[in-house]
């Protein structure tokens, strides 16, 4: 991930926010042609500012490049429904539609825009010290606090399927972490990646927030969700940032959906794991 330290433009802004605000209109509003308006107007705002640049389009780093790479991303997610299932069509659609979400971007930044943009530092900045080891065990406590009362108060689990026999269970799990890794890969090392080139840091983590929590509204996560979507995804681009590692941001999110995970089997086999939640 570059560091550039870029200073806050409000035109550059305005085009990166025109972009990221398409993803509400996609996965919260379910009005695709709002979304492709602000994609298509973020887009233009950042050629025009570009075309002003003195070595135009083809300068480095290029906003429309950059922000053409979210496009491109939040197009491809948004061509699926994103409600939870796990028959074996709906599972294989997901992989691959998400899938392409991160593959397309990286093909585009590294072999058409000859560019690194983005890229999957696993260890980044090297050991972990006991701030993230702390960290790690305080997900744990927080999910096993909060989640379940989220989950079943709310009544949100119903937005994920019945899974009462081992298989759904074991597909279900598959199924959480995979799409927490996914989350990290597009989110983090290509959204906020992109962003980090002309935002300072604390503009581009908001704006990928934005695109982050309203993904996952789409998934399930809706009520009173975004209560907590909100600081995760903030914390997240935070915690990358502090660490350059990938696998600790992924870490940290296959903890908490680890306790999703057992979360929605509780809420939906009652009596099965009652000893291991208080609601």
């Amino acid at each position: 991930m570059d560091d550039l330290h870029p200073p806050l433009d409000p035109r550059v802004l305005a085009a990166a926010l025109l972009v990221c605000l398409a993803a509400p209109a996609f996965f919260v509003l379910q009005q695709p042609w709002v979304g492709w308006t602000l994609l298509a107007a973020g887009l233009v705002a950042a050629a025009v500012l570009d075309r002003r640049d003195p070595a135009g389009l083809a300068r480095r780093p290029g906003l429309t490049r950059d922000l053409s790479l979210i496009a491109v991303g939040l197009c491809i997610v948004s061509s699926m429904s994103l409600a939870a299932r796990l028959d074996n069509a709906s599972m294989a659609l997901f992989t691959l539609v998400l899938g392409g979400a991160v593959a397309v971007p990286y093909v585009l930044s590294r072999f058409v825009y000859r560019d690194h943009v983005v890229r999957f530092p696993w260890r980044g900045g090297g050991r972990w010290g006991r701030l993230q080891w702390g960290w790690l065990v305080a997900v744990l406590v927080l999910g096993w606090t909060i989640l379940p009362f989220y989950f079943i108060t709310s009544g949100v689990y119903r937005n994920w399927p019945v899974v009462d026999t081992p298989e759904l269970i074991a597909r279900l799990f598959v199924g959480v972490g995979a799409v927490g890794i996914w989350d990290e890969l597009f989110f983090i090392c290509t959204v906020f990646a992109a962003l980090r080139r002309h935002l300072p840091d604390v503009a581009a983590n908001v704006l990928q927030a934005i695109v982050f929590v309203s993904f996952l509204w789409e998934l399930g996560y809706r009520e009173w969700g975004p209560l907590l979507t909100i600081p995760f995804a903030l914390l997240q681009g935070m915690i990358f940032l502090r660490t350059r590692s990938l696998g600790y941001v992924v870490t940290v999110h296959l903890l908490f959906d680890a306790v999703v995970f057992l979360v929605l089997v509780h809420a939906h086999n009652p009596g099965v794991l009652d000893g291991l939640f208080l609601v």
